[in-house]
């Protein structure tokens, strides 16, 4: 017993040498600090993830098609990159055509911001605020710290466990890691906060900015968890500090308190930034019509001239690469792909070639005014284990939309199964108010005359849920200002 508790110790304590030689040759000097900090990565590794990182972004997003507020956004982001502590990376500022509220930094310089969340700003300095922040992680080399520290914890714990023979150590040591990552998350997001209203001041912007723009955010997650609790599902939220403390929080403010003390206080504009408003005047807002736009109980994609219908209460989510269909409490999900045909199938031979169908419970063809069709029941693994999945393929010249939906619960099947049906069965062309239907909403600027309300533009809005509220954030007037006589306001159109 006592030789095996030896060798248990001459383990460990080589486990202990190992974590310092871990420890001490992988300092490097923060750029920002001047201190060492704990890394597994040099400079030009960074890049290199960074730009791995990029392109999997870039397969997940596209680019706003609009060069001129393309060009905007980079010009701002670089104005203040010039006086980072890491002003000599090749910095990428980037736009990103999504609905998402937003924005994010990679290793390197990649830095991204959604037209969701540009919607929302009123100001070049608002804008150069969220870009700071996110310019922030970069030069603190965030990503790169916790890369480390996670990658470190993770081969220490397997290195120990496999030493000393306890499988246990290493999940312990898994759980330790996230937990020392996790922790870590709070004081690089106020980091990048300190970062970012320096670069700010630096670069003659206001750092009052940032106190508006978490505002501003804090107001829209607000709204947002109202909306997801009515709809049964998971809020989407911005992920940053603005997610995690109020902008009165007491952290934050002595953070704004320094940066006062430090820096030369640019005064806040008391009027509207108007040339930066005029820039988003055309803006997408919701749906892209590269995407397709849903209205109402339809879906409508005008390049692809194609639409739906959506069941009644189900929740609809649109994405590049699939369309998700959830009924209330995820009770059932249908999911939709389009793949472009390359040679000539049938939609059962397309089901065995491209899906891998091979045995079905029942089959049958679809027929439809527009498209060839085939439909089928099968058994199929999925995250709650093997269940009934009807499969339905719909064709025309061009084109296969492939309809997959299961319910949750396998009682459910056959309850759900009439609107997986149905649903596949609504697909048609379009018609030419369908094609008037299938626009998309943009941003549009009004002048706010003496007697204007929020509430009687919503009489003419098209936004067909909690339009005044949208139009009340979209103006930083939730959630219940009102604009003032000579105001630029933002509506949809």
């Amino acid at each position: 017993m006592s030789d095996k508790r030896n060798d248990l110790i001459r383990k460990a304590s080589y486990f202990s040498l190992l974590l310092l030689f871990l420890l001490t040759s992988g300092c490097a000097i923060n750029p920002v600090t001047g201190k060492q900090d704990f890394v597994l990565m040099s400079e030009s590794d960074e890049m290199s993830l960074g730009r791995r990182y990029s392109t999997e972004v870039m397969k997940k997003y596209r680019l706003y098609a609009d060069s001129d507020l393309q060009k905007y956004v980079q010009n701002v982001g670089q104005k203040l990159a010039k006086v980072s502590h890491r002003n000599a990376l090749n910095y990428h500022f980037t736009l990103l055509d999504s609905t998402e509220v937003n924005a994010f930094a990679l290793p390197g310089g990649y830095i991204y911001i959604t037209r969701g969340l540009l919607a929302y700003l009123n100001s070049e300095d608002e804008l150069a605020a969220v870009l700071g922040h996110e310019l922030g992680h970069v030069t603190a080399r965030h990503s790169v710290r916790q890369n480390s520290l996670s990658t470190t914890t993770n081969l220490l714990g397997a290195v120990f466990a496999a030493a000393t023979g306890v499988r246990e150590v290493g999940q312990l040591s898994q759980l330790v890691s996230t937990g020392i990552v996790r922790g870590y998350g709070r004081e690089h997001e106020l980091e990048a906060d300190r970062l970012g209203l320096e670069y700010l001041a630096k670069a003659g912007y206001s750092t009052g900015a940032m106190r508006r723009v978490i505002g501003i955010l804090k107001n829209q997650e607000v709204f947002e968890r109202k909306v997801a609790i009515e709809q049964g599902r998971q809020p989407r939220v911005y992920h940053a500090v603005f997610a995690t403390h109020p902008d009165n929080d007491t952290r934050l403010q002595e953070v704004l308190l320094e940066s006062s003390r430090r820096f030369v206080v640019i005064p806040e504009k008391t009027k509207q930034d108007v040339s930066f408003l005029k820039r988003l005047d055309g803006l997408t807002f919701g749906d892209s019509e590269e995407d397709g736009v849903a209205r109402g109980h339809v879906f409508y994609h005008k390049s692809l001239n194609v639409k739906f219908n959506i069941p009644k209460n189900w929740l609809f989510q649109n994405g590049i690469n699939a369309i998700q269909l959830s009924a209330p409490n995820s009770a059932a999900i249908l999911q939709i792909r389009v793949n472009s045909l390359d040679r000539d199938l049938s939609p059962r031979e397309f089901m065995r070639e491209k899906l891998g169908v091979a045995e079905t419970l029942s089959e049958k063809p679809l027929k439809l005014a527009s498209y060839r069709g085939y439909t089928a029941v099968v058994g199929v693994q999925t995250a709650y284990g093997l269940k009934k999945t009807r499969v339905t393929v719909l064709m025309n010249s061009s084109h296969a939309y492939t309809v997959m939906a299961t319910a949750k619960q396998d009682g459910k099947f056959a309850q759900y199964d009439d609107v997986f049906l149905k649903t596949a069965k609504s697909f048609s062309t379009l018609s030419r108010k369908d094609k008037r239907e299938a626009r998309e909403f943009k941003i549009k600027l009004v002048w706010a005359p003496r007697t204007t309300k929020l509430s009687s533009l919503v009489k003419s809005s098209p936004i067909a849920h909690h339009a005044e509220a949208q139009l009340r954030l979209l103006n930083n007037l939730f959630p219940k200002g009102e604009p003032k006589l000579g105001d630029l306001i933002k509506i949809v159109r």
